[in-house]
């Protein structure tokens, strides 16, 4: 049975579309069977996994209109290690063809159904608004890994993340909880980044995980050949830091 996962913050330039193609890459290159859904209608995640969004056949909007199936849909591009749902232009519009039917915050919920025993984990990377597409996310998700840099505005914008993940659990979702908090574009010189950091470990003990992502510029360079920087680049710093967060991901959910 897939552990499936919702990278999502409400705060945009966060890096959960890093997270997301680095964690799927790393993960697959140990040994885990992974699909990415790109939830984004930018298709960011989509073209950072070498695949060309604008010569798919089908996408992720085809699944959500119930005119493909995740089967059909999903891509496995060279190179990346994990298969991708992508996303492109087409699934803004999505938005609003949800908008009178049926189930419409189930409807990825139930394409992935259908997959569940072909992976064992699968990442959605959510948009930075709470949407339609959003709520589709986390209501397939088993839990939420929230990416989040050091900052003080990044302490408001949790707070109303994790409500918005209470609503969900309350109304829509029982299984969804924040499954931990990554601290991403980490700099430790940075005194205040520390101080925000500390806070974090204070206020939410166990759910902070341990890896911490360090500001890299080859992570930053990676997109641009349309490749996750754990393939573009193993052995940079924030490759490995990608890469020991895929174990302790594993390691987590092996857990009672």
């Amino acid at each position: 049975m897939a552990k499936i996962f919702c990278v999502a913050n409400q705060k945009g330039g966060v890096g959960k579309t890093t997270t997301t193609v680095n964690l799927a890459a790393g993960l697959a290159k140990i040994g885990q069977r992974v699909l990415m859904v790109d939830l984004d209608p930018q298709g960011n995640a989509t073209m950072g996994s070498n695949v060309d969004k604008r010569a798919m056949a089908l996408s992720v909007y085809d699944v959500l209109l119930e005119s493909a199936s995740v089967a059909e849909a999903a891509i496995c591009p060279d190179k990346c290690g994990y298969q991708v749902l992508g996303a492109n232009r087409e699934l803004a519009g999505a938005e609003i063809e949800l908008v009178d039917v049926e189930r419409r915050e189930k409807r990825l919920k139930s394409a992935l159904a259908e997959v569940d025993a072909d992976y064992d984990f699968i990442l959605i990377d959510c948009p930075p608004s709470l949407s339609m597409l959003t709520l589709n996310g986390l209501c397939s998700a088993h839990g939420v890994i929230v990416p989040m840099q050091c900052e003080y505005f990044a302490l408001e914008g949790l707070t109303d993340l994790v409500n918005t993940i209470k609503q969900v659990h309350a109304n829509l979702n029982k299984d969804l909880q924040i499954i931990g908090l990554l601290r991403v574009m980490f700099d430790p010189r940075i005194t205040l980044q520390q101080q925000v950091s500390d806070q974090l470990k204070s206020h939410f003990g166990d759910k902070v995980f341990d890896t911490v992502i360090p500001r890299n510029v080859r992570l930053a360079e990676a997109p641009s050949y349309g490749l996750p920087g754990v393939v573009f680049d193993p052995a940079a710093k924030g490759s490995q830091a990608y890469l020991a967060f895929a174990s302790e991901m594993v390691a987590r959910i092996a857990q009672p």
